[in-house]
C-alpha cells in the first residue's frame, strides 16, 4: 500500500534532519480591496509600497513586497528560501512566475481611473536561470508596452542578487470596470 500523499511528514527522521517551518501572518485582504474601488491604480499602488494599506496576503506568503510604483513600472523584491523548493533543490518556477504575474499586472494597474480593475489573460514566461536561496534577494520589475481601454499589454523582467537575468515574461491582461 501506498504511503497517503496528504498526510503530514513526521515532524523528523533519522535522515532527514532537523524540521524547518515558516510563518506567514497577513491583515484582512479586504481592507485594501475596498479602497481599491474608490483610487486610482497609482495611487492605491503607492498607499501599499508606503505601508497606509496592507499588501495582499501572496506577497507575505511569498515573501515579495513592492518596493517602487510610478505610472507604467513598478518594482517587487523577494526573499527566495529552501520553502519554495522543489523535488530537485531549485526555487520552483512558480514563484518566479508569480512574481512576474505580480509586477506585469501591477504596472497595468498603475494606469489605471479608480473604479477599473484587471486579470491576466495569458502570461509567457521564459526562465533563464535557476534561482536558489544563495541568488539573494531578486528583484522584478514590470512596465506597460501598452495600455487600453479593455486589453493591456506588459512585461517584466526578474534578476538575482547579481543582477543576472533569471526570468522575463510578457502579459496580456483583461481590463474591466470594478463597480
Amino acid at each position: 500500500m501506498s504511503p497517503d500523499p496528504t498526510a503530514a511528514p513526521p515532524d523528523t527522521t533519522p535522515d532527514w534532519g532537523e524540521a524547518r517551518e515558516r510563518t506567514v501572518s497577513w491583515h484582512d485582504p479586504m481592507i485594501g480591496a475596498g479602497a481599491a474601488m474608490s483610487m486610482t491604480g497609482l495611487d492605491y499602488l503607492r498607499a501599499m509600497a508606503d505601508g497606509v494599506l496592507p499588501p495582499p496576503p501572496i506577497s507575505q506568503l511569498m515573501q515579495m513586497g513592492l518596493t517602487s510604483v510610478e505610472h507604467g513600472r513598478v518594482e517587487f523584491t523577494c526573499e527566495p528560501d529552501e520553502s519554495a523548493y522543489n523535488p530537485i533543490g531549485v526555487v520552483h518556477g512558480g514563484l518566479v512566475c508569480t512574481l512576474l504575474d505580480s509586477v506585469a499586472g501591477c504596472a497595468l494597474h498603475s494606469t489605471l481611473p479608480a473604479g477599473r480593475g484587471y486579470t491576466s489573460i495569458e502570461i509567457k514566461v521564459s526562465y533563464l536561470k535557476a534561482v536558489t536561496a544563495r541568488s539573494g534577494t531578486l528583484t522584478a520589475v514590470g512596465t506597460v508596452v501598452k495600455g487600453g481601454s479593455r486589453v493591456g499589454f506588459t512585461e517584466g523582467v526578474v534578476t538575482d542578487a547579481a543582477g543576472k537575468v533569471v526570468a522575463t515574461a510578457t502579459s496580456t491582461l483583461l481590463v474591466f470596470d470594478v463597480a
